[in-house]
């Protein structure tokens, strides 16, 4: 926990309330071992019909979350950024130490030997930080499309899909985006500029459904009537449209997790984590004895240090 207090602040007594609603929320999903964004707490607030669904509510819920953070009231931790991050590179103190933290990052194509190769791809990079874990688990290439994806983008998955099927593989593309015209009609593009390039693969879309908002009930919001697919969405889903932020990060991991697991043929990839068990345990030796190691090494004039 990161509550610090940079700057003294009275709240009102119906901000006080909504700091503790939102710390029980944050409290929450800390213990699915989930971080939210600010729109996604913003969401759950709408949800339990705690604040209304406004623009005029998303920007108040921001000026108290920050407020409350200064102020010491919420966790610094508890809230992230994933757009805007630093990035840097990795460091350790000795060779023995890589080696070390290589025995537990080893790890070997899970889907080497399966008969389809999946990659998963979401609309809003803010919520790559949902999706890595359970695709990272599953061993599946996840991607941000930010929106419709960049003709040069979909060139290069083209070219990796086609890799894959002049392999044998069948290729699938599992899609999650909004419930509103433009991100509906996203699925649609990607399958159309896939072919185009020439790849065989097949758009999945698993989310945002009519039935999953009918299951969920996320809060809606106005369809832009800007949009150019306006008029066709309308016609099928009336004036509302849903985001796929409004889902639980829960419901988001779950999808994807059944969505990959269908293609899996589980024989094959208990094989492969089993070889990939027996990595580990090896480099986990070389680290032990490393001392040896490096002797060993030495006395054959290769040199080494400890």
């Amino acid at each position: 926990m990161s509550k610090i207090c940079y700057a003294q602040k009275k709240f009102h007594p119906d901000t006080k309330i909504r700091i503790r609603q939102v710390n029980e929320i944050i409290a929450e999903y800390q213990a699915q071992g989930f971080t939210l964004t600010l729109r996604q707490l913003y969401y759950q607030l709408v949800s339990r019909a705690l604040i209304p669904n406004t623009l005029q509510s998303y920007k108040k819920l921001g000026d108290t979350v920050n407020d409350g953070r200064l102020a010491g009231h919420i966790d610094w931790d508890a809230i992230e950024d994933r757009t805007r991050f630093l990035r840097s590179n990795s460091h350790w103190s000795s060779p023995r130490g890589i080696v070390r933290a290589c025995a537990s990052q080893y790890a070997v194509n899970l889907w080497a030997d399966q008969a389809k190769y999946v990659e998963v791809y979401i609309e809003k990079d803010a919520l790559v930080g949902v999706i890595e874990g359970v695709c990272e688990e599953l061993d599946v290439p996840y991607f941000a499309c930010r929106g419709y994806t960049s003709q040069s983008e979909m060139w290069r998955a083209a070219q990796r899909l086609i890799q894959q099927e002049q392999d044998g593989k069948e290729t699938i593309i599992v899609h999650l985006g909004d419930h509103d015209p433009s991100g509906i009609d996203m699925s649609r593009d990607i399958q159309d500029r896939l072919e185009l390039f020439g790849s065989s693969a097949v758009v999945l879309r698993i989310a945002l459904t009519y039935d999953q908002v009918e299951e969920y009930n996320p809060p809606p919001n106005p369809a832009k009537t800007t949009d150019a697919r306006y008029r066709s969405y309308a016609l099928e889903y009336g004036d509302e449209s849903w985001e796929l932020d409004a889902l639980e990060p829960r419901v988001i991991v779950d999808l994807i997790r059944e969505a990959v697991e269908a293609q899996i043929d589980q024989d094959l990839w208990q094989e492969a984590l089993d070889r990939q068990q027996e990595g580990r345990r090896q480099l986990g030796d070389v680290s032990h004895y490393w001392d040896i190691v490096m002797d060993h090494l030495g006395k054959n004039g290769n040199g080494g240090g400890k």
